[in-house]
């Protein structure tokens, strides 16, 4: 990934309506979901969504397929991983600590539920 395609990807991450769909469809992984399930899911009105699913799509990070009657919307996950591998790949460059590679990576997956259970009940 270069950095144009990095900025565009952040930017349309860059909202909380659409941070939260991308995440609803990393979680829901490759089925994907149907743009109404999304829409009563997060509350939003359907012309909302339309708008926020065009500007991830647009930004390569889902994609959409028609099925029957229903438009289902996926994560992109080889952009996912070019974006977290853009924004990693000069993790630590030159340190001379041990652990370094720990720190830049990502939590486990298990982890990741631990934590938002916690904050959810919080």
């Amino acid at each position: 990934m270069r950095s144009p395609e990095a900025v565009t990807a952040l930017a349309a991450l860059a909202h909380e309506h659409r941070l939260a769909v991308y995440r609803m469809l990393v979680e829901a992984g490759s089925e994907g979901l149907p743009a109404g399930e999304i829409a009563t899911r997060l509350e939003l009105a359907p012309s909302s969504l339309t708008f926020h699913l065009q500007s991830l799509q647009r930004a390569g990070l889902i994609s959409q397929q028609r099925r029957s009657r229903q438009l289902i919307y996926a994560a992109d996950f080889d952009t996912m991983n070019d974006l977290v591998g853009y924004l990693t790949e000069n993790c630590c460059a030159g340190s001379a600590s041990a652990d370094c590679g720990s720190k830049c990576a990502p939590a486990p997956v298990e982890r990741l539920a631990t934590s938002r259970k916690t904050r959810r009940t919080a």
